[in-house]
């Protein structure tokens, strides 16, 4: 405040008035709080600044209020400490364990620091001292809210794989409780990509979504996975049963196109042609299936057995232990080694189906191979692998996978 001021015409104001001015001004400040009329310096009272706590009684409010019921166990539990700082907050559950929390450090917030549990009752207790040093003690009591059903999110691939590039990340609701709204379910998983790239939804049935972009993934990304369900409203009164998370890493480009028609299969490695293999595939009986395969998982040592898809050991069945295994489709599709058909591999195809190597070039693949290579099947005399069989998502066009979506 200036006892001297200068007007627009450089005059200067007497003494005595100045101070009349000085003295009506400070009158005025201590009545408006000392910040009325400023342009930018005023304060609210949630600003948190030394005037504002001193500017009304001391008090606390909790959120939820007290004897709340039906609280998420993940929604905003908190207190705010009104004129005070607060010196210490408690909280309990039914069990008198303390619950994991925090005091902000100018001391006006607190907030839980860990998820609550479902159907508990909570007893907060919180201690704080007021501007002109008056001692406050607050209790809260709540409820969290029970659920109706809980369901369990598991997914493919977890966290820390590596996988191919052909890898969809697939997230699968329990069959323990009713399915959920597909837009909530798809809102409470989150996905994110280094580097960033579109990618959409698609439901296979109503427990069964997939993710993926509209072109294989380029090698090197990584992937993180939330699935945050846990205390959030799925719909049809369903609830998770926890969160999930996952890091995953998209490896090196390994892609085998298999052609029916010449018995050959090339495998690439980030575009470089590293080997042409002679195969035997699908028979006319039991072709292969054209499309993408995405593999599955590997196998050392296997039983293969034919009556797991219909076809009975007196009908031409088999029920043969292989090696070097990969499955590329539930429906019984694998690269493995056949030493039986060394003589018609790059020849003819004479498998039920599956794609049959030399022991010696099956090893090598299967050392090669990853969860999430891609197996391309052209110029086979079958039809189209379908899009639910194994990880056919690749089947679908991006516009139907998209529309999918809703």
């Amino acid at each position: 405040m200036k006892l001297l001021n200068h007007s627009s015409g450089g005059s200067m104001v007497s003494p005595r008035r100045s101070l009349g001015a000085a003295l009506l001004c400070l009158v005025a400040l201590l009545v408006a709080g000392c910040g009325a009329g400023t342009s930018g310096g005023g304060h609210t009272p949630d600003s948190g600044s030394s005037e504002s706590t001193r500017s009304g009684p001391p008090a606390i409010e909790f959120a939820p209020g007290p004897d709340a019921s039906n609280v998420s166990p993940v929604g905003e539990i908190g207190a705010r400490a009104e004129n005070a700082t607060f010196t210490e907050v408690v909280m309990t559950n039914s069990s008198g364990e303390k619950v994991k929390s925090s005091i902000t450090a100018e001391g006006s917030r607190w907030s839980v620091g860990e998820p609550l549990g479902y159907g508990k009752t909570y007893e907060v207790v919180a201690k704080a001292e007021g501007a002109n040093g008056e001692q406050l003690t607050e209790r809260s009591r709540f409820t969290t809210l029970t659920p109706e059903n809980l369901t369990y999110v598991s997914m493919n691939p977890l966290d820390g794989q590596t996988v191919g590039v052909g890898q969809p990340l697939a997230f699968y609701f329990s069959e323990d409780a009713p399915a959920p709204e597909r837009k909530r379910a798809e809102e409470a998983i989150e996905i994110t990509t280094d580097p960033a790239v579109r990618g959409e939804f698609y439901w296979f049935d109503d427990r069964e979504v997939h993710w993926r972009p509209e072109e294989y993934w380029e090698p090197g990304t990584e992937i993180d996975i939330n699935v945050n369900v846990y205390g959030r409203d799925l719909g049809n009164g369903v609830y998770g049963k926890s969160d999930r998370s996952a890091t995953v890493h998209i490896g090196d480009e390994v892609i085998l196109r298999a052609d029916a028609a010449s018995h050959q299969m090339e495998v690439a490695v980030n575009g470089e042609v590293k080997r042409t293999i002679p195969v035997s595939m699908g028979r006319p009986d039991y072709p292969s299936h054209n499309g993408t395969h995405v593999v599955m998982r590997k196998h050392e040592d296997y039983l293969m057995d034919s009556t797991t898809y219909g076809l009975g050991l007196d009908e031409g069945g088999y029920r043969t232990r292989v090696e070097w295994a990969v499955r590329i489709s539930n429906g019984g599709e694998f690269l493995h080694a056949a030493p039986w058909s060394v003589g018609e591999q790059g020849e003819r195809n004479v498998s039920h189906g599956c794609i049959n190597m030399s022991t010696a070039d099956a090893k090598w693949v299967y050392d090669l191979l990853k969860k999430g290579d891609v197996v391309e099947v052209t110029n086979s005399k079958g039809g189209e692998l379908a899009a639910w069989d194994g990880f056919g998502d690749w089947q679908i066009p991006w516009s139907e996978w998209v529309a999918g979506n809703s």
